[in-house]
C-alpha cells in the first residue's frame, strides 16, 4: 500500500494529520510506504515576513490581534491531542520552496519522513525559520543528510522541477487544500481526519484489495485542513 501525501511545512493541520495517519498505522501495523508530496499554501509569499503569525491572520480575516490569536486556540487544542505543542507566538511567516526542495533532496538518502517531521517541528514548536538556508543547513545536518550537498542545493536550483511537479500534479488531481491523501492512487482523505477514520478506512482498503470486504464510502471532517485562502479556523465575532 502507497499513501502519498500533500502537505506544507507551514500548515498546522498538515502536522496535525501527519500525527493522526502514523497513529493508525502503528495500531494497523501494514506494510506501507508513505511519501510526502509538496504543496505551497502560498507560492508567493516572501522569504522575510515583517508580520508574525497573529498580524497576518488579522489581516487576512480583518480582524484585531487578540481576535486573530483566539482563531488559533482550537488549532492548538488539536495539536496537544496529537502530542504536538503548538508555539504560534514564535512561529516565523516564510515561503517554504526550498525547504520542500530540499526534502526532495532527502529523498534520495531515505531521510525525507525524518526531514518532514523535523521541519514541521522545527516551524510550529521550535520556532525557527525553514525559509531561511542557514536553518533549514542546520536542521539538514541535524538528520544526518551531507551538508555540503545540502548547501549546493540550496544555493542552486535543483529539486524545482521536482516540487512543481507535486504542485502540478495536485492541481490535476483537483487538490485544493492540505493535508490531502492519496492511498494507492484510488482512494483519498482530505483534512486532518481522526486516527479513527485514518485507521477503519486504511482497514477496508487493505481487505478490499486482498479480495476480502468491498470499501465503504469515507466519510469525516473535513474542515481541518488549510488552503491558499488559510487554515480552517472560526472567526470571533467583532
Amino acid at each position: 500500500m502507497k499513501i502519498e501525501v500533500w502537505s506544507d511545512f507551514v500548515c498546522p493541520f498538515c502536522y496535525v494529520g501527519k500525527r493522526r495517519l502514523e497513529e493508525a498505522l502503528e495500531k494497523l501495523q501494514l506494510s506501507v510506504e508513505v511519501e510526502f508530496k509538496s504543496f505551497e499554501l502560498d507560492p508567493a509569499a516572501e522569504v522575510e515576513v515583517d508580520m508574525n503569525v497573529y498580524e497576518m491572520l488579522a489581516k487576512k480575516y480583518g480582524t484585531s490581534i487578540a481576535q486573530a490569536e483566539n482563531m488559533t486556540k482550537g488549532i492548538k487544542e488539536h495539536g496537544e491531542q496529537a502530542g504536538i505543542e503548538f508555539d504560534f507566538d514564535n512561529s516565523i511567516p516564510t515561503n517554504t520552496f526550498d525547504a520542500h526542495r530540499l526534502a526532495k533532496f532527502a529523498a534520495l538518502n531515505g531521510l525525507d519522513l525524518k526531514l518532514t517531521e523535523n521541519l514541521l517541528n522545527a516551524h510550529f514548536v521550535d520556532g525557527r525559520h525553514i525559509g531561511d538556508k542557514e536553518s533549514l543547513l542546520f536542521i539538514a545536518e541535524d538528520i544526518g543528510m551531507d551538508i555540503k550537498e545540502a548547501k549546493e542545493v540550496l544555493e542552486g536550483t535543483r529539486f524545482s522541477d521536482e516540487v512543481r511537479m507535486d504542485e502540478n500534479e495536485a492541481r490535476q488531481l483537483g487538490i485544493q487544500g492540505v493535508p490531502f491523501f492519496v492511498i494507492n492512487r484510488k482512494y483519498a482523505i482530505s483534512g486532518a481526519q481522526p486516527a479513527e477514520v485514518f485507521e477503519s478506512t486504511l482497514k477496508k482498503i487493505w481487505e478490499e484489495e486482498h479480495g476480502a470486504l468491498p470499501l465503504q464510502s469515507v466519510s469525516g471532517n473535513s474542515d481541518l485542513m488549510c488552503s491558499d485562502n488559510g487554515c480552517e479556523v472560526e472567526k470571533e465575532e467583532k
